[in-house]
């Protein structure tokens, strides 16, 4: 299923995306889409970058008593 989106742009990124389409030959609408999914896909990518990076912080002590634990010689 499609869905139908009237956006309004500033006029010089309009005359950028004409510039675009006449040179590349291609149509604005699928610039546009593949601008969108781009930008989606780097946002959703950021998030989760973050959301995992939170995750990933691990207390030098729990390193320390890990590593004691396996190798108790050093």
């Amino acid at each position: 299923m499609r869905s139908v989106l009237s956006v309004s742009l500033p006029k010089k990124l309009a005359t950028d995306l004409d510039f675009l389409s006449k040179e590349t030959g291609r149509n604005k609408s699928d610039i546009v889409k593949e601008s969108l999914a781009e930008f989606l896909w780097e946002n959703r990518f950021r998030r989760l970058k973050k959301r995992l990076s939170n995750k990933a912080i691990i207390d030098p002590k729990e390193i320390q008593e890990y590593y004691h634990s396996k190798f108790p010689q050093l």
